[in-house]
C-alpha cells in the first residue's frame, strides 16, 4: 500500500508540473499572437518565435485561422490536465467507483478526443496551404500527434464505460447487502 500511495504522490506532482508547462505554453503563445498583430518585430525574440507574418500579409483569414488551431490545442491541453488534476486531488482510492470519477474520466476522453480532432483537422488544413504556397513548416509540431489523441480518447472512453459499469455493479451489491 505504501508503494502505491508513494506512486500517486509521485503522479500527482508530474501531473502538477505538467499543467503547470502547459499553461506556460498556452500563455506564450497567447501573448506571442497578440505582439504578432501590434508589434510583429518583436516576434522573433518571443516564445517559440512563432512567426505567421508572411502568413498574415499574404492572407489574414488564413492567419487567424492557423493561429486559432494553435491556440485552441493548447488550451485545451490545458484543460485536459486541470480535469486530470482535479480527479487526481479528489479521488478516493478506498472507494475509486463514484460518480465523480466516472464523469471526470468521461470528461477526459471528450478533451482528449477535441484535441485528437482539433489537430487532425489543423493539419489537413495545412496541408491544403502547403499546395497554395503558404509556409507552415513551423506549425508541424502543434499538431504532428493527432491520431495518437484520438486513439488514446478511444482507450480512456472505454475505462470511463468499465467505470461506470463498476459504479452501476457497486450500487446493486450495496443494495443486495
Amino acid at each position: 500500500m505504501k508503494t502505491n500511495n508513494f506512486i500517486f504522490i509521485g503522479l500527482k506532482i508530474i501531473t502538477w508540473i505538467i499543467f503547470i508547462g502547459l499553461c506556460i505554453e498556452a500563455g506564450g503563445l497567447i501573448v506571442n499572437f497578440i505582439f504578432s498583430l501590434f508589434k510583429p518585430e518583436f516576434v522573433p525574440n518571443l516564445y517559440q518565435k512563432l512567426d505567421l507574418n508572411d502568413i498574415h500579409e499574404r492572407n489574414t483569414w488564413v492567419f487567424f485561422s492557423m493561429y486559432s488551431f494553435v491556440l485552441f490545442i493548447a488550451i485545451l491541453k490545458a484543460l485536459l490536465f486541470y480535469v486530470v488534476i482535479v480527479l487526481i486531488t479528489k479521488i478516493d482510492l478506498s472507494k475509486p467507483f463514484n460518480s465523480f470519477v466516472s464523469k471526470q474520466i468521461s470528461k477526459i476522453s471528450y478533451y482528449t478526443f477535441s484535441i485528437g480532432l482539433i489537430s487532425y483537422i489543423a493539419r489537413q488544413t495545412a496541408k491544403n496551404l502547403e499546395h497554395h504556397d503558404y509556409v507552415v513548416d513551423n506549425l508541424t509540431p502543434f499538431w504532428a500527434d493527432s491520431q495518437a489523441y484520438i486513439i488514446m480518447a478511444a482507450v480512456i472512453y472505454i475505462i470511463a464505460i468499465i467505470f461506470k459499469k463498476g459504479i452501476e455493479l457497486q450500487s446493486e451489491n450495496d443494495l443486495t447487502v
